[in-house]
């Protein structure tokens, strides 16, 4: 009996390792496709342009308001 429930444990701490495995290895392509993704947004993004405004506004912060 003792040989069976031996057995069975390390069959069971295999398939846990194996399982953990597949799970980092899908975690790992759902980070590199989002990846992919976010920087795809960020290439369609257009460039920034400067405001028209005079050039003395956004010099100074009022910090009493």
């Amino acid at each position: 009996m003792e040989v069976n429930n031996i057995a069975n444990l390390a069959t069971t701490i295999a398939n846990t390792a194996t399982n953990q495995a597949v799970g980092i290895a899908v975690l790992k392509k759902a980070i590199d496709v989002q990846a992919s993704s976010a920087a795809a947004l960020l290439e369609a993004l257009p460039p920034a342009t400067a405001p028209n405004l005079p050039p003395h506004l956004g010099q100074n912060v009022n910090t009493t308001a």
